[in-house]
């Protein structure tokens, strides 16, 4: 989106850091409204697994940092 952003706003005739100033502000702009879809989905996908992966293991809530580590590398291979 930078790029993109960055090579549009160089033809219109920006230049110097007034481009690259306004080629942050638009990229910006338009990720948030074009992948709102992909942000709401993965979002939606963590809240679910925050909010039960922990508790269907069987193991307290408050786990140790390694064990947390291996139950996230075991759920991205899941995926």
């Amino acid at each position: 989106m930078f790029v993109v952003s960055t090579v549009l706003l160089y033809l219109v005739g920006a230049r110097g850091l007034l481009l690259l100033l306004l080629a942050c502000l638009v990229s910006a702009l338009a990720s948030y409204v074009l992948l709102s879809k992909q942000r709401d989905r993965i979002s939606g996908s963590l809240t679910a697994r925050l909010g039960t992966g922990r508790l269907r293991s069987g193991q307290p809530r408050m786990q140790g940092f390694r064990a947390r580590l291996e139950e996230g590398a075991r759920a991205e291979d899941d995926d």
